[in-house]
């Protein structure tokens, strides 16, 4: 049952709404509900702007690719920028009331709190935001047969 799509963005702005469009539409294919097909979709684009502006630094020679991989208990999306990496320790606490107008360090805080994990993995060759998660199943109506 496991289902696997990626695409491969340019550096652009523009290139956030083709990330959240598909997560939304992977997100409904995987049977969430809209409540969550929002929050992944939300969380998706967040990330998807910090690889395009902050790790890529909308540099056109780099891309952003997005994978989405369905199994039977997880919707995991890896997002990937070929920037110089950073330390998530180091971001911002964007509650904090030195940072409540500030425009930096809420991706990283929204995508944690709308997905089950967030992992950031950086390297020297960009930085891998993984991003989970877990799908609901309801078990069939266990209602007793009508009898006649």
């Amino acid at each position: 049952m496991d289902q696997h799509q990626a695409i491969v963005l340019d550096s652009r702005i523009e290139s956030v709404d083709q990330a959240e469009a598909a997560a939304e539409r992977v997100a409904e294919n995987a049977g969430f509900d809209e409540s969550d097909r929002h929050r992944i979709a939300m969380a998706v684009r967040e990330i998807t702007v910090n690889a395009v502006m902050h790790g890529n630094a909308y540099d056109r020679g780099k891309k952003v690719t997005v994978e989405f991989n369905i199994s039977q208990s997880d919707l995991v999306v890896s997002i990937r920028d070929q920037g110089r990496g950073f330390d998530s320790d180091t971001v911002a606490d964007p509650l904090a009331p030195e940072n409540l107008l500030r425009q930096t360090g809420r991706g990283i805080f929204l995508a944690r709190a709308f997905m089950d994990r967030v992992e950031v993995q950086p390297s020297s060759s960009g930085t891998s935001v993984l991003l989970v998660k877990h799908r609901q199943h309801h078990p069939p109506s266990q209602e007793a047969p009508a009898r006649s």
